[in-house]
């Protein structure tokens, strides 16, 4: 059993959803991100999804695009956070560890070799935000080969014939946008996604995690309520770490956004 399947079994047996908080690795600096690292796991991350800095993150907003950019003024690149999630991963065996990155990042070692590094530090999935589904075979197989799993996007426009394609190239979960547009945070917050999970479910894709623009507890029910197995936050963490907010700041809004994925019975039942 892989540990994103482990992981969606306990949370189903507890009647929790699954919350996942993304960081970029080495902001603000190679040890602090450590300590944030473990913060998030302290909190009660159920996983972790960890971007890797780059100068042309297009799926991001201003929040994670700055991230990067004081990740990179320190002086971090690709071989350092390879360092930095066998670092992690032996820090913490179990929690299911997902890479959000770009092709180029990719593309500068090649397919092959960056899939194998990556699993050899301990990583669970990729995901390259900028391939699309079209292009997205030969990650797939890189992926597969080195046995972790390869994660896609899909949203609530996504026609029915690329969501199809997209399920067939997607394991561990699928990662759903919240709204059009970039990560980031969102005082409103309306989602019109159970017709994209059941698309997504009758096309045997793995489960749905939704993520852009989660940042509030209320975000984390209403996704849980239409029929998510969980969120990510990004934005509302980075945004922590940039004001410089202790780790145990982090912990206790962590610990908040976890507690928001208690299932009321009827939806806990559902999902086992």
């Amino acid at each position: 059993m892989t540990r994103y399947a482990a992981m969606f079994d306990r949370c189903a047996s507890r009647g929790e959803g699954a919350f996942g908080a993304f960081l970029m690795l080495g902001d603000p600096d190679p040890a602090a991100s450590a300590a944030y690292l473990d913060a998030l796991v302290d909190g009660g991350a159920d996983m972790v999804e960890l971007g890797i800095p780059f100068s042309d993150p297009v799926a991001d907003g201003p929040v994670i695009q700055a991230a990067a950019e004081r990740a990179l003024a320190a002086g971090v690149r690709t071989g350092e956070c390879l360092s930095m999630i066998a670092d992690f991963r032996a820090r913490h065996p179990s929690i299911p560890i997902g890479v959000l990155t770009y092709a180029n990042i990719a593309a500068a070692r090649s397919i092959g070799r960056f899939a194998a590094e990556l699993a050899e530090a301990g990583t669970d999935s990729l995901l390259v935000a900028d391939v699309p589904s079209l292009e997205a075979a030969p990650y797939a197989a890189a992926a597969s080969k080195v046995g972790i799993d390869h994660v896609m996007i899909a949203a609530a426009n996504t026609p029915p014939e690329t969501l199809r394609r997209i399920a067939a190239l997607t394991s561990g979960y699928t990662y759903c946008v919240a709204r059009p547009g970039v990560t980031g945070t969102d005082a409103a917050f309306k989602l019109k996604h159970s017709d994209l999970f059941a698309s997504l479910n009758a096309a045997g894709a793995p489960p749905p995690i939704v993520g852009f623009g989660i940042s509030r507890p209320n975000h984390v029910e209403e996704a849980l309520g239409q029929g998510a197995a969980g969120v990510f936050c990004g934005s509302a963490i980075v945004s922590m770490i940039a004001e410089r907010c202790a780790p145990y700041e982090v912990i206790a809004f962590v610990a908040g956004m976890k507690a928001a994925t208690y299932l009321e019975p009827a939806m806990a039942s559902a999902l086992r």
